[in-house]
C-alpha cells in the first residue's frame, strides 16, 4: 500500500482520538453492555442493542484510525529548509489577481482537510496547481466556477 502524507498536527489529532476511544469510550460502552445484560431478556432490551451498536461504531473507528496511522508518512515542514517553493504542509498566502482578495491555505493530507480552518487537501485542484511553484509565481487554478489566477505572495513553514 502507498504511504499517505500527513502533517505532524494531523497525526497527533488521530492519536488523541485513538487514545480517547480506547481509554474512555471503549470501557464506557463495555460497562453499559454489562449493565444492560443484568436487566435480563436481551431480545427486547433497547439499552443493550444501543450499546452494542455504539461498540461496533467505536471498534470500527479504532480500526480505521489504526489503518490510517499505519499508512501515514508524517511530514514535519518546520524541519525542512525554507526554499520559497510550495510543498506539502506549507501555508500559502495567495492574491486573487482579479479581485485582489487575499486567502491563506495550509496544504494538508486528505483526512486533515477543513476549508473552514483554511486547510486544503493536497489532492484539491488549488493545491495541485500550487505544488512545485514558488513565491511570486502566478498560478492558474481551474475551479468549478471557472479559471482563477492567483499570485503566490508568501510560503510559510509553520
Amino acid at each position: 500500500m502507498n504511504k499517505v502524507p500527513m502533517t505532524v498536527h494531523g497525526e497527533q489529532a488521530l492519536r488523541d482520538e485513538l487514545n480517547h476511544l480506547k481509554g474512555e469510550e471503549r470501557p464506557r460502552v463495555i460497562a453499559a453492555i454489562a449493565e444492560a445484560r443484568e436487566h435480563g431478556d436481551l431480545k427486547e432490551n433497547a439499552e443493550y442493542h444501543a450499546a452494542r451498536e455504539q461498540q461496533g461504531f467505536i471498534e470500527g473507528r479504532i480500526q480505521e484510525i489504526e489503518g490510517k496511522l499505519s499508512l501515514a508518512q508524517v511530514i514535519d515542514v518546520t524541519k525542512m529548509p525554507k526554499s520559497g517553493n510550495v510543498i506539502f504542509g506549507v501555508t500559502v498566502e495567495l492574491i486573487n489577481l482579479e479581485t485582489d482578495e487575499e486567502v491563506r491555505y495550509q496544504i494538508v493530507g486528505e483526512d486533515e482537510a477543513d476549508i473552514k480552518a483554511s486547510k486544503i487537501s493536497v489532492t484539491s485542484p488549488i493545491a495541485r496547481a500550487l505544488i512545485g511553484k514558488a513565491e511570486g509565481d502566478v498560478v492558474n487554478v481551474r475551479t468549478p466556477g471557472g479559471d482563477v489566477e492567483y499570485e503566490i505572495s508568501s510560503v510559510e513553514h509553520l
